[in-house]
């Protein structure tokens, strides 16, 4: 669990926050044999920094390249996410926007209802409304330059922000719903699927090595060790996984 000043101290079942603190991220650390990719659950009071991230190729020594993508899994009413330009923008305007706050402005907000996924793509600028629990599945890289930080007190990092940002848009293919079938990403860096009950043989086939699955409702085991809802479960196969108690599951595994 990782408190932010975002966070909340009422998470959604099964997590409790410990007493006093505000849990915005909970992390399941990548294990050795899966390192390339990390799962994070999301929960917002207020609204995140404006940021942006870098990707492989445009990386400093000592930074690493971050694509992501946003599962909502529970939304307020009125919940929204910040992606892209609502036109394409200089970086001057980006930059003098970043300075005086308007880049609020500047952003394409979306609305946010459980069931929406959005992959982001490295460069791609963003920020997390309040009133949102979110699944992320990310690049196994914590860098991250903020523009705007709505006057808290933290570091901005708006040289390395404007050197990697797109001033461009959202492209409308980087968005989906859980309704338009079990495979929420298939981009360079992982594989994202979101299944009910037991999977499908194209599944099965889709993940023959190693991989991460996190049960949302039902329970999954391989061999001794059991999840749960709130927990994450690494297999090296998902045929060595009992789906048999399975109600909702999402699966991750690295790029082939």
């Amino acid at each position: 669990m990782v408190e932010k000043v975002w966070g909340r101290d009422d998470l959604p079942a099964p997590f409790v926050a410990p007493q006093g603190q505000r849990i915005g991220e909970i992390w399941f650390e990548p294990p050795p044999e899966l390192p390339q990719v990390l799962i994070k659950y999301l929960f917002t009071s207020e609204k995140l920094s404006v940021q942006v991230h870098p990707s492989d190729a445009n990386a400093l020594p000592g930074e690493a390249g971050k694509e992501e993508c946003w599962l909502v899994i529970d939304a307020a009413p009125d919940a929204r996410l910040a992606i892209g330009f609502r036109h394409a923008v200089e970086r001057e305007d980006i930059a003098a926007a970043a300075r005086d706050g308007s880049i609020e402005q500047l952003l394409q907000w979306y609305p946010a209802r459980p069931g929406d996924l959005f992959y982001l793509p490295a460069g791609t600028v963003h920020a997390i409304g309040e009133g949102l629990a979110l699944v992320e599945v990310q690049q196994a890289s914590d860098t991250t330059f903020r523009l705007y930080d709505y006057g808290r007190p933290r570091e901005l990092h708006l040289d390395r922000a404007l050197a990697v940002a797109r001033g461009e848009p959202y492209a409308a293919a980087h968005r989906r719903s859980i309704a338009d079938g079990p495979v929420l990403v298939d981009g360079p860096f992982f594989r994202f699927d979101r299944i009910e009950g037991a999977p499908e043989p194209a599944t099965f086939a889709a993940f023959t090595g190693p991989l991460l699955a996190l049960p949302l409702a039902g329970k999954l085991s391989a061999g001794d060790v059991r999840a749960g809802p709130g927990e994450c479960l690494y297999a090296p196969a998902c045929d060595v996984v009992d789906f048999s108690h399975a109600e909702v599951t999402l699966l991750v595994r690295a790029a082939i």
